[in-house]
């Protein structure tokens, strides 16, 4: 009995395209690279993104095609930083108000919790008094060992690329 080639190729490179359509544009698996976020993900962790969270993606790009949801507060994102991606946690959305204090310590406070600063950071940040509008506040879960908006700034809410469901 002759098996016909071509009753096996359309079924791998249709499975091929499906999967490379799922991978583009609506899950993707990463791993946790570090200890930023650490209780909530561990280095070496295996997560899924859900990349149809806030909008559609741009192929191979940093940002979103379209948007039809924004982040809210205290999920876990993910967005390109440097052409890596990161993921840290939505601490505060847009119009979020911020208080810094320089007294004992340099401080950031949101919604009752307060976040250490450098004097570096201290300096960055300390003349907005609320998210500005179209970006978010992310902070790692661990703040003490984590690199995040403190350091490089709001991310614009078209930038996140998705979000992390963490059980």
């Amino acid at each position: 009995m002759k098996i016909k080639k071509q009753n096996f190729l359309i079924p791998l490179i249709t499975g091929i395209c499906i999967g490379l359509l799922l991978k583009l544009f609506i899950l993707d698996i990463l791993e946790v690279s570090g200890s930023s976020m650490t209780p909530a993900l561990i280095d070496g962790q295996k997560i899924l993104v859900n990349k149809l969270a806030y909008g559609l993606v741009k192929p191979f790009g940093s940002s979103l095609l379209f948007s039809w949801n924004n982040p809210k507060e205290d999920e876990i994102v993910v967005f390109l930083y440097k052409g890596h991606f990161v993921v840290k946690r939505c601490v505060a959305i847009e119009k979020t108000l911020l208080e810094y204090s320089n007294e004992s310590e340099y401080t950031l406070t949101v919604r009752n919790k307060k976040f250490p600063l450098t004097e570096l950071q201290y300096n960055l940040l300390k003349d907005t008094d609320s998210v500005p509008e179209g970006t978010v506040l992310v902070i790692g879960d661990n703040y003490l060992n984590s690199i995040d908006s403190r350091t490089f700034g709001f991310v614009p809410r078209m930038n996140i690329l998705g979000r992390i469901n963490v059980r």
